[in-house]
């Protein structure tokens, strides 16, 4: 396994890292190499891994470019044949690696592959952020195996078989260097949040296939049931608005984006209505953000210069292949109507149109 790296992104995270960096370097078999990519951390994360953990490399950046910008940054210096991309607070039990690698290694048509997730806190529940494989539903709104909107199911065995998905979390995220360098690793302008699922469909579109094989199994701290801030909302709406119109056909894109619009100010309604200001404002921004992106790369962007419309011109170009697992229904109302396990919802994948 020389030529596979766990990669961690850190951002002030010395404490997490002090309580999850030891099952890390404990559980990787020998070979893999286990490296701190530091975002700019102002905590002294990048001096406790030095001192505590003398195995670890610690590659600095010099200010904090978000998860996208982080890892692309990271993974550019690192000489590998496939890299796990890995939270600083998942923790790692024996023989969590192996699968992912062997995956990978016996089905070349595969790019990226994740594992199941657990609650770290509760331990027997799925994680909110992954659990075993992501998938998308007609209107673009992401849920898993074992997670439906804010509904977490218990881990007992239910989601055991490995499988295509529609994305890989990027949570626990193995994938073969040379797709991610190919496709331009993950969208800068996202910053953080959907930026995976951004990729994981790009990776559908180039003819590759994503993966989940609950054979290995992390459990993530995660912040998934946390009261979201605003502007967590903000990146959420935004970046979800942006990866539909890179990613949706034409016949479909113009119809989704503004359903997704009206359920979103709808939201942001029920925001001011609640007397949540600062997330109403975050729904607004996010609206007229994404509107920006479309022409104009974020003018903080530093190293990609390209729009969203620019983005999806290319995509379309270079498509040859559709996705799996689509949700040909809407999760909202499959919620509301009390189908909130995967196993219910007699899922059928489906391949959107791509005409």
């Amino acid at each position: 396994m020389a030529g596979v790296k766990v990669v961690i992104l850190n951002w002030n995270g010395a404490e997490v890292l002090s309580r999850f960096l030891p099952s890390v370097v404990a559980s990787v078999p020998p070979g893999v190499e286990v490296v701190v990519a530091d975002n700019g951390s102002t905590d002294g994360s990048a001096e406790l891994v030095r001192r505590g953990f003398p195995s670890v490399r610690v590659v600095t950046l010099d200010r904090n470019y978000g998860f996208a910008g982080g890892y692309n940054r990271a993974l550019r210096g690192l000489d590998a044949d496939y890299f796990i991309l890995l939270n600083n607070d998942v923790e790692t039990p024996p023989g969590w690696c192996e699968p992912l690698v062997e995956m990978l290694e016996a089905r070349p048509e595969i790019a990226a592959v994740a594992p199941k997730i657990l609650s770290w806190a509760a331990r027997d529940t799925f994680e909110y952020a992954g659990a075993s494989g992501g998938f998308i539903d007609s209107l673009g709104y992401p849920f898993c195996r074992g997670r439906i909107l804010d509904t977490l199911e218990r881990d007992r065995g239910q989601y055991d078989d490995a499988r295509e998905v529609f994305w890989a979390t990027g949570a626990c995220l193995a994938c073969r260097a040379e797709v991610f360098r190919t496709l331009g690793g993950f969208d800068e302008s996202f910053f953080a949040h959907q930026e995976e699922i951004d990729l994981c469909w790009r990776i559908w579109s180039a003819g590759w296939r994503v993966m989940v094989e609950p054979r290995s199994c992390v459990w993530h701290l995660g912040a998934g049931t946390l009261p979201p801030s605003p502007q967590k909302l903000y990146l959420n709406y935004r970046n979800n608005l942006a990866m539909l119109y890179k990613n949706l056909p034409c016949g479909t894109m113009q119809a989704v984006v503004a359903v997704r619009v009206a359920l979103n100010t709808l939201a942001a309604l029920v925001y001011l209505l609640r007397g949540e200001r600062e997330n109403w404002r975050a729904v607004w921004r996010a609206h007229r953000d994404f509107v920006k992106m479309v022409g104009t790369p974020p003018p903080d962007l530093a190293t990609r210069k390209i729009s969203l419309r620019d983005s999806r011109r290319l995509i379309r170009a270079t498509r040859v292949a559709l996705p799996s697992g689509v949700y040909r229904g809407a999760i909202l109302l499959a919620h509301i109507f009390g189908r909130r396990k995967f196993s219910e919802l007699k899922f059928q994948s489906q391949n959107i149109s791509v005409h």
